[in-house]
């Protein structure tokens, strides 16, 4: 359990006094609006930022397919998300998944009174409508289930990726969300009781403290092992390795990286709940980190290639946005220009060597940047989450903020370590046996010779270009 919950308790029990009491909490307009626009600017990173990254680098006769399964499943996410998913993601039930409080959004409205609950921001002591925050999350797990399909791009049935999406959601992501994020819901800890409700509910990785500001392990780690898993079950495209297989259009790939780039700002100090010292923080974070990627993936691609690229440019771009999403609000910037340099030659290996090792045909190299930026990230958030190397510490209930007392590298990094591994394992489990049943009850992959036409005319009757 996360010692600073035990450290509150224990406190709370010798000494038989509440915690302080803090302000009534309110609406903040000013948040609230921040939120709204930080919310857009997610739905902005999938629809069209990350259709059009994904669309530029296959080749033509499949660049449809792949806008039309992003656009797709970002719309059937967001209908599972207010159906069950909030509820499941967040709302008390136990250290592995939430209850049925908020099912179809239900309790967040009370028609007789007319009010609409609230949600807690970072610092607790404003409140945005409940309404936001489901939004804003629900932008989180859409663009998880986009990614994966960059993995196994160009060879998987529609039918198939929707019934995956619906499975992996509700058995992957949920767990996982509710497991990293799920600790106080929608309330703010005022009080002892309020702060035994924490203890009692909080997600099973959240207690034993893993730092995790805006989606390292929940969506890409997450993502990108349920990628690598469909890669291996679904198989190598015809020809991987024999016929030429090059990005079709680089210059939609790199206005889909730059979408990216931007609506990121809306995903990392979004997270921070409000518009505060911790989103400035986050936002700064994110501008640095993703340059410093950018410009160490091209070095190193100049390097050991001989020629910088516009793909490795846009690659390091995104590398270094993943890398810094665990880490947004809880490291300086000088740690997040380490972590963005780091990304940037680290994932290029992560998309040549260790892509090679593998052996897995993962079309659009999604574990090679977001599983090991991923990775990455969440350990270095570890490190530089450090005061000594300007970190903002952990979360101290006692306090109710941030704390720089007693930390330690080590035992953090071993947190982080723990949070790597329980969502790699659970991911991949789960993406198997889905990926299966799927096999088993529709099949996953288009015939050999709708694969060889594209899946534009033979999956959907339409063609991205005609001339």
């Amino acid at each position: 359990m996360n010692k600073t919950i035990t450290k509150a308790l224990a406190a709370l029990a010798a000494f038989g006094t509440a915690l302080p009491a803090l302000a009534a909490p309110s609406i903040n307009k000013g948040d609230t609006a921040w939120m709204l626009v930080a919310t857009l600017l997610v739905i902005m990173m999938s629809i069209p930022g990350l259709a059009l990254f994904y669309g530029g680098l296959v080749r033509a006769k499949n660049m449809l397919s792949v806008l039309v399964q992003v656009f797709t499943i970002f719309s059937l996410v967001i209908v599972l998300w207010c159906l069950y998913g909030y509820s499941l993601a967040f709302t008390q039930g136990n250290a592995f998944i939430g209850g049925f409080d908020r099912l179809f959004l239900n309790g967040i409205w009370d028609p007789v009174a007319g009010t609409f609950s609230m949600a807690a921001t970072f610092s607790k002591e404003t409140m945005i409508p409940e309404f936001v925050f489901v939004a804003f999350q629900g932008t989180f797990a859409a663009i998880t289930c986009g990614l994966i399909v960059g993995a196994f791009a160009e060879r998987a049935r529609f039918a198939a990726v929707m019934l995956f999406v619906v499975l992996w959601f509700t058995f992957g992501y949920l767990p996982v969300a509710h497991m990293v994020w799920f600790w106080a819901g929608p309330d703010a800890i005022t009080d002892a009781a309020s702060l035994a409700t924490v203890t009692e509910n909080a997600g099973y990785l959240w207690q034993h403290g893993a730092l995790d500001f805006a989606g390292g392990t929940v969506v890409h780690i997450n993502a990108a092992v349920a990628g690598l898993v469909g890669a291996y079950v679904i198989g190598k495209r015809i020809g991987y390795g024999r016929e030429h297989m090059a990005p079709h259009s680089l210059t939609m790939t790199m206005v889909g990286a730059s979408l990216l780039w931007v609506g990121w700002f809306g995903f990392n100090a979004g997270s921070a709940l409000e518009a505060g010292d911790i989103a400035a923080l986050a936002f700064i974070n994110t501008l640095l980190a993703t340059a410093a990627a950018t410009v160490s993936w091209v070095v190193g691609e100049w390097i050991f290639k001989g020629k910088p690229s516009m793909l490795g440019a846009a690659s390091g771009a995104v590398s270094g946005l993943v890398a810094i999403t665990p880490a947004a609000g809880f490291v300086g910037p000088m740690g997040g220009l380490v972590i963005g340099l780091l990304a940037g030659i680290i994932c290029l290996w992560g998309v040549n060597g260790l892509k090679r090792m593998l052996g897995a045909d993962d079309s659009l190299d999604v574990f090679g940047v977001h599983g090991v930026g991923g990775i990455l990230g969440a350990l270095l958030t570890g490190v530089f989450a450090s005061p000594q190397l300007g970190g903002q510490g952990i979360w101290d209930y006692t306090i109710n903020a941030m704390s720089k007392a007693e930390y330690s590298i080590a035992g953090q990094l071993w947190v982080q370590a723990q949070a790597v591994g329980i969502t790699i394992v659970w991911s991949a489990l789960v993406a198997f046996v889905a990926f299966k049943l799927v096999d088993i009850v529709i099949g996953l992959r288009v015939p050999e010779d709708q694969e060889r036409e594209g899946l534009d005319v033979t999956s959907h009757g339409e063609s991205a270009y005609h001339s």
